[in-house]
């Protein structure tokens, strides 16, 4: 006894992957956005003050709020553009690890106070 089984219209290796890779580049993009604006508020003192948007906190409640809303951003946008398309998740995966180790690295003080 065998049962045929209707095959998907699309193939796996047709599905669009557009949202899952501005997802994945968004995040590196983000942490790396928070790790430049925490060494600009701390090294430079127009945005420091700029940066205060809570005192108790200083700088940081800007920095992080500023960070997250410009991950946002760069999220939407990146879905927007690539939301039913197939892109070369290798490459954007590649991109966000390089961005999230250099977001890493610029956060290690002495790192950071080479700037």
């Amino acid at each position: 006894m065998s049962a045929k089984q209707s095959s998907p219209s699309a193939s796996p290796a047709a599905l669009a992957n557009g949202s899952g890779a501005a997802a994945l580049l968004a995040a590196g993009i983000g942490a790396f956005l928070l790790a430049v604006l925490a060494i600009a508020a701390d090294q430079v003192a127009s945005i420091k003050s700029l940066m205060v948007f809570y005192k108790p906190t200083g700088p940081l409640s800007g920095v992080t709020t500023s960070a997250m809303i410009l991950w946002l951003v760069v999220w939407a946008i990146l879905d927007a553009r690539w939301k039913k398309k197939t892109v070369a998740l290798g490459r954007i995966s590649a991109a966000a690890l390089i961005l999230l180790l250099a977001a890493l690295l610029l956060t290690f003080p002495p790192v950071a106070d080479l700037f």
